[in-house]
């Protein structure tokens, strides 16, 4: 055809017009930027949604007189219509989001390694727990544009403290680039409006009683049988005598907070919980008993064939204070199912909390995320969180524990993603500022997960809380962190000092020191 004439422009624009209008909005409608130098803006306009494969390093072989433009100049030109430009798989998100009828399982590994929690490619390098300084991420700096204003709804609902459905929720996860400036800028507005410039944190130690558990969660790497053996210890269980010790050790040190977990041991019953409070508080007196998770306390009432408010009810007389609020993991049954089938269900979890609420009882309440799991179960499960905080009114914070993948068994099995990417990191806690606002006060960021630099980053994403100095963490290290043994108070002063916050050592439930 080399001497055929060229079809018009305005013919191709008609094409991806009629294209779009015949296979609808879900169909990818392809154009390559290379031979419309100049007019990419009119393709968007006329319905594409991608540019195809684009090199760095090769030059297009079908079309060698027309180079690829550089990813700089496509990511303005694409934002300057509205669009963020984002690398994807070879294959589009929803045949990785729906891998199990598209894609070959021998692929999965594979894919699941290089994608987000949308199924695009992941745009950083960045680990949960390994790597300790946050990622810079290329943005066009356009001006905005009036597709992403169409967040501004959305945004000014939840600056007014109302409900979100989960839709507007998957919506504010989607934001990308220069698109997602206006959320994390909301969450920060929030932060300031109920939080000042105050950052917090509390002085504590984290006592693991036991790694021994019957159950098998898929990303948990700290639990272990009774003779299990790996790179990272073997199976353990502390004594009565050593928790006391540590206890008053804690307190000698100027703890105000003793956080007791562990594992479902076989050999536990409601008796056993009772009594490791009884020895804390024996050995550290007046300290603040932040104990068992919702997992825990169901064992415990189960074995003593007792109902969840007298069981409670037993530990409250026996020292304790308030619930962490882990076992969480995500409150979306569909995913419960691929990554904890034996465990309690999301109904369960949030009874036992609100049992706790109505004794009086405060907790906090988690997320773990970027393994199986995509955004519209994280909606569900921040949705989940502030409707019963709208009941009881009960949760001190959210606190986003982003997955360390390292070590955890679906993950070595290549069954989940590598956890979060940095980006969906930070918008997790921006989003939670938004979604829970007014009912729940404070975001925390978890520095073992997140690195120090990394939680000192999420400080301009709605976050005013840097959880504890813990001068002991094993679970997060089990599963591979290289973070997570103490921060000391000044430690955490300083960091919160450098930017530009004024430090607050706080009590479990936010009181003075």
């Amino acid at each position: 055809m080399a001497g055929a004439p060229a079809p018009p422009f305005e013919e191709l624009l008609w094409t991806v017009a009629v294209a779009r209008l015949v296979f609808g909005a879900r169909m990818s409608i392809q154009a390559p930027p290379n031979l419309n130098a100049g007019r990419l803006g009119a393709l968007i306009d006329a319905g594409i949604s991608d540019w195809g494969g684009i090199s760095p390093v090769t030059r297009d072989h079908v079309n060698p007189e027309a180079p690829w433009p550089h990813l700089g100049e496509l990511r303005v030109a694409t934002a300057a219509r509205g669009r963020v430009l984002t690398e994807r798989l070879t294959v589009y998100p929803a045949f990785v989001r729906e891998r199990a009828c598209w894609i070959d399982a021998g692929l999965h590994a594979r894919v699941l390694a290089l994608a987000d929690s949308e199924g695009y490619a992941r745009g950083d390098a960045w680990e949960a727990g390994v790597s300790l300084v946050p990622p810079h991420e290329e943005r066009a700096m356009t001006q905005p544009h009036r597709r992403w204003r169409r967040l501004d709804a959305v945004l000014s609902r939840a600056m007014r403290g109302e409900r979100l459905g989960e839709g507007d929720v998957v919506q504010l996860f989607a934001a990308r680039g220069d698109a997602a400036e206006p959320v994390y800028a909301a969450a920060d507005a929030l932060r300031r409006e109920v939080n000042g410039q105050t950052v917090s944190f509390v002085v504590n130690r984290n006592i693991n009683y036991t790694n021994i558990c019957v159950y098998h969660c898929g990303f948990c790497a700290f639990s272990k049988g009774r003779s299990a053996k790996s790179l990272r210890g073997p199976a353990y269980q502390l004594d009565l005598e050593e928790i006391a010790r540590r206890a008053a050790e804690a307190q000698g040190r100027g703890a105000t907070e003793l956080c007791l977990q562990g594992g479902i041991h076989p050999e536990f019953t409601g008796e056993t919980y009772l009594e490791i409070c009884r020895t804390a508080l024996a050995a550290a007196p007046g300290i603040h008993i932040h104990a068992f998770s919702p997992l825990e306390v169901l064992h415990g009432a189960m074995t003593l064939e007792m109902s969840l408010d007298a069981f409670l009810a037993r530990l409250q007389a026996a020292g304790l204070r308030s619930l962490p609020g882990t076992a969480a993991e995500i409150l979306d049954d569909e995913v419960r199912a691929q990554i904890c089938p034996d465990k309690l269900s999301t109904a369960e979890w949030l009874e036992v909390m609100r049992s706790a609420h109505r004794l009086g009882l405060r907790s906090t309440s988690t997320i773990m995320f970027g393994h199986l799991e995509e955004p519209r179960s994280w909606a569900r499960h921040l949705l989940a969180i502030r409707d019963l905080q709208s009941e009881t009114g009960g949760f001190t914070e959210l606190v986003p524990l982003p997955f360390v993948h390292r070590e955890a068994p679906l993950a070595r099995r290549g069954w989940t993603r590598p956890g979060p990417t940095w980006r969906e990191a930070l918008l997790m806690h921006a989003v939670a500022r938004l979604v829970l606002h007014p009912l729940v006060t404070n975001i925390q960021a978890s520095w073992v997960k997140l690195g120090w630099e990394g939680a000192a980053a999420c400080l301009d994403a709605g976050v005013n809380d840097l959880g504890g100095t813990l001068m002991n963490e094993s679970i997060s290290r089990a599963a591979g962190a290289v973070h997570g043994q103490e921060r000391t108070a000044d430690e955490m002063r300083a960091l919160i000092a450098s930017h530009g916050r004024v430090a607050r050592q706080r009590t479990t439930l936010y009181g003075e020191v």
